[in-house]
């Protein structure tokens, strides 16, 4: 019987974790969170939206010091790394999102704890805080960036299509939160795929691509459809 494995990595070397520097594009700057000075502003962008906590292991919260007591407890470590999205165009902070599962060894990390204030989602702003923390992770070395929601969040499904990511699969039972079960979807871009995928977003967010009011001539969902593997069931 003939002995398969997988291809060589002779050149490999694992990359370093990332430490929170600032991520800065034209619409959006990501900020390592700092619950001192982004609680309260967090807090209030969120505080017209319970629904945003829905497939959140924790939230909502009944008050900015119990928000702020959260993030200290929680948000200031380096696994998860939290960012803090702030809309260049505002100042106003709008949302949050982390590396998790940060795996230097296997070249693999994820991103995650995505919360997005109505102010924000679905604006040029948070799809460009997706794009810095992918483009952050390839540019360092990694092989594998990580998308995963639970399986009956369809909105989140859709977004890691259109932002380019892979589905790979549901894990059956993955786990429980809020005394719920949790089915998750799985969905992953590696390196060969990030060279395709990165002009994909350079043309996506050049600003040829958008008129005077801002409305996009070519939708990112579009141009990734050329690259990712598009088998979701759910889509």
């Amino acid at each position: 019987m003939t002995k398969t494995f997988g291809f060589p990595l002779p050149n490999w070397t694992p990359p370093q974790a990332p430490v929170g520097e600032t991520l800065t594009g034209t619409w959006v700057q990501l900020e390592r969170m700092d619950p001192d000075a982004h609680a309260a502003d967090l807090f209030r962008a969120y505080s017209s939206a319970e629904q945003v906590w829905d497939y959140l292991p924790y939230g909502p919260f009944s008050s900015a010091s119990a928000y702020h007591r959260w993030a200290k407890e929680t948000a200031t470590g380096s696994d998860p790394l939290f960012y803090v999205l702030r809309n260049r165009m505002t100042g106003a902070c709008g949302g949050v999102a982390s590396y998790l599962r940060i795996t230097p060894g296997s070249g693999s990390i994820e991103v995650g704890h995505i919360n997005l204030a109505p102010e924000i989602a679905g604006s040029r702003a948070s799809s460009e805080a997706m794009y810095l923390m992918m483009d952050w992770a390839f540019r360092n070395g990694y092989r594998r960036y990580e998308w995963k929601c639970d399986a009956l969040n369809i909105p989140s499904r859709r977004a890691a299509q259109r932002l380019g990511f892979s589905y790979e699969g549901i894990f059956r039972q993955a786990t429980v939160y809020k005394g719920r079960n949790r089915d998750t979807a799985w969905f992953a871009v590696i390196d060969q795929d990030w060279p395709a995928l990165k002009e994909a977003w350079r043309v996506w967010l050049s600003p040829a691509n958008f008129d005077a009011e801002g409305r996009q001539k070519e939708s990112l969902g579009d141009l990734t459809r050329l690259v990712r593997v598009s088998s979701d069931p759910a889509l």
